[in-house]
């Protein structure tokens, strides 16, 4: 079974992107509607087994690594598969409803969604190094083609910055991964923290970490190298924007988090854990503050996106050189924070491109009136707000709880400053959004009503997003479950 599985996750996402790249634009919705459902069955699946079994490691063929390409099945490869299915059905049948069937371009958003769907699957589940590295260059890949998919110059001014930035973080990933290669003659995530573990040696490795956790930090748009991110996310479609926040920059900083919970400790160093605390920590004032200060709606969210993302660098100083109590907390955390940012951030992203449709405008002050005669979908984004800002019971306030305590456990009090103000900063910017939004102009009706079903998915979203903090207990047990070694069956 675990076979057929593995088969559905990585591989049937490619054949559903080479028939709708064949099919037009109402037939690929389709047919990817179609395939949502059985991802998403497919994903529940692997989740069950997990849960009910403990994880596992799978060899593809039945090759052990180093020579074959080694799938790690753990708790928590299974809850990021499990929030890609929920995020990514969410998205496409957004976009199928959203996206204007009469443009031409609009049809390779199908192929696109799939391609990216498949790369993000292969980087949950990868635990070979190279394998993990093709995921991401798929994810890129796809990503930048549906930034590009409006067409505009702008979107495609947009796109090409992205292209770069991921092309160079790409190259210092690679790089560090030949490095390793070189040093331990393995690509196994887990053979090389074995390796180390038995005494093999060290020179060099530590300097190919910081190349790999550099490209990887770039990727992911760490403040100061976020400057890619505001315009990619500014302009594309609202359901791509979704899925690029959501899902894409939380591949590289997995990979990134994997990479430190199996090397940090026989590899890092206080100074490098330490900095990037401080980068993610800069993140949020800065991406929280220019978010206060843009005048185009999308913007607003996107450099929220910037902030939300520097919260997840805090597993790095909270988990070097720490008691396993603190570093599990602030593992909890992140896994927290992940999931909480992925469900508002796409709630809110959605429930912006209703609002912007309504409105006709990208602009916050066009917003005016919109609370009396569209309150359905501001409902939706303030919900996410309050998920974004850390109020209880959302999943950002349990996020914040833990990071609060394993900050507080490892005596790294000024993290405290970063969550506090983070917290103040986000709900600024949603208030500011829920302000001009109360300005009554008119008693005249002259919005755009979406249809219900584009108002009712990001409702869904932030809902869960919402009650993420109650039900966070089964979510982090999960999690917590490791692989059993040999393969699965």
């Amino acid at each position: 079974m675990t076979l057929w599985l593995m088969a559905g996750l990585l591989f049937t996402p490619l054949a559903w992107a080479v028939l709708t790249l064949l099919a037009g634009f109402r037939r690929g919705r389709t047919i990817t509607w179609l395939g949502i459902v059985i991802q998403v069955l497919v994903s529940l699946a692997l989740w069950a087994v997990v849960a009910g079994e403990g994880g596992f490691q799978y060899p593809l063929g039945g090759w052990q690594a180093p020579l074959g390409i080694e799938l790690r099945v753990d708790g928590l490869a299974v809850t990021f598969v499990m929030l890609t299915a929920l995020v990514a059905a969410a998205s496409g049948l957004h976009a199928g409803f959203y996206l204007d069937p009469d443009k031409q371009w609009h049809r390779y958003f199908w192929p696109l969604f799939w391609f990216l769907w498949a790369g993000l699957n292969v980087v949950w589940l990868g635990n070979d190094l190279f394998n993990l590295y093709v995921g991401l260059e798929l994810i890129s890949l796809s990503a930048v083609g549906l930034v590009a998919l409006g067409g505009q110059s702008e979107a495609l001014r947009a796109a090409i910055r992205y292209l770069m930035a991921a092309l160079l973080g790409s190259l210092a990933y690679l790089l560090g991964v030949a490095l390793v290669y070189g040093q331990f003659g393995s690509l196994s995530l887990s053979g090389i923290a074995s390796a180390l573990i038995h005494g093999s040696a060290r020179e060099g490795a530590g300097f190919a970490l910081i190349l790999m956790l550099f490209g990887l930090a770039l990727k992911t748009a760490l403040f100061p190298m976020h400057r890619w991110l505001p315009p990619a996310h500014g302009i594309a479609r609202s359901p791509v924007s979704a899925l690029l926040s959501a899902l894409v920059v939380k591949g590289s900083f997995y990979i990134a988090a994997r990479l430190w919970l199996e090397l940090g400790a026989p590899l890092g160093s206080l100074a490098l854990a330490q900095l990037l605390g401080l980068l993610g920590g800069m993140a949020v004032f800065w991406g929280g503050w220019q978010a206060l200060r843009q005048a185009k709606l999308k913007q607003v969210v996107a450099y929220s996106s910037v902030a939300q993302i520097g919260y997840l660098f805090l597993l790095f100083p909270l988990t070097w050189n720490t008691t396993e109590a603190a570093a599990l907390q602030a593992q909890q955390a992140m896994t927290l924070q992940v999931i909480s940012h992925a469900l508002a951030k796409a709630a809110m992203f959605l429930s912006a491109g209703n609002l912007i449709m309504s409105v006709r405008s990208n602009r916050v002050n066009a917003l005016a009136g919109v609370s009396h005669f569209l309150p359905f979908s501001l409902f939706s984004f303030g919900l996410a707000g309050v998920s974004l800002m850390g109020l209880p019971p959302t999943g950002g306030f349990a996020a914040k709880w833990l990071f609060l305590q394993a900050s507080l456990a490892t005596g790294q009090w000024w993290w405290l400053v970063v969550l506090l103000g983070g917290g103040l900063l986000s709900a600024a910017y949603v208030f500011r959004v829920y302000r001009a939004s109360f300005v009554e102009d008119s008693n005249i009706d002259h919005f755009f009503h979406p249809a219900r079903r584009l108002e009712i998915i990001p409702m869904i979203l932030a809902l869960l997003s919402l009650g993420l903090g109650l039900m966070a207990e089964p979510v982090l047990s999960v999690m917590a479950l490791a692989f059993a070694n040999g393969e699965g069956t």
